[in-house]
């Protein structure tokens, strides 16, 4: 809901990623969900039947490894515009960072960060920035999980 508020471009990014969400919740609840219990599990099950597809893609379903690939991504994109939001007094000088990873229209129209920090409806911009300060350390922790364990099958660059 935070990036929702936050404009046409971060609503796009939203719903980009609440669909790679639908298609892991699809697979929980497969027939096969054993497999994916764990991303560890999921990895192991989609190498071992061929299923990961590090060919550009052929009409097949999207894999679960490709699908998290793109959600770590995003992750990745979070983690750092939190940061960036938490530490800084001004976006203005993550502006040409953003510019590169979204649409540069999209950034005409950013608020304040102290609208930012309202908008995470977690109490004053100090509290706010408090909470990113605890939440941060565990997305860094889920990333680099992800991260490593893609790294060692040599899927960070999955078509």
């Amino acid at each position: 809901r935070f990036l929702q508020g936050l404009g046409t471009v971060f609503s796009l990014i939203c719903k980009d990623a609440v669909a790679k969400v639908q298609i892991m919740e699809g697979y929980c609840g497969s027939e096969q969900q054993d497999q994916y219990v764990s991303l560890q599990s999921m990895v192991q099950h989609e190498l071992a039947q061929g299923l990961v597809g590090f060919e550009p893609r052929s009409g097949r379903p999207d894999s679960g490894c490709r699908t998290v690939l793109r959600l770590h991504r995003a992750l990745r994109w979070l983690e750092l515009f939190l940061e960036g939001l938490r530490t800084a007094t001004s976006l203005a000088a993550y502006h040409p960072w953003l510019v590169q990873k979204v649409a540069t229209a999209a950034f005409c129209t950013l608020p304040s960060r102290n609208i930012f920090l309202e908008s995470m409806n977690a109490g004053s911009a100090d509290e706010a920035v408090a909470m990113l300060g605890e939440a941060l350390p565990c997305i860094r922790n889920v990333y680099d999980i992800t991260q490593e364990l893609f790294a060692q099958h040599g899927m960070l660059n999955l078509p």
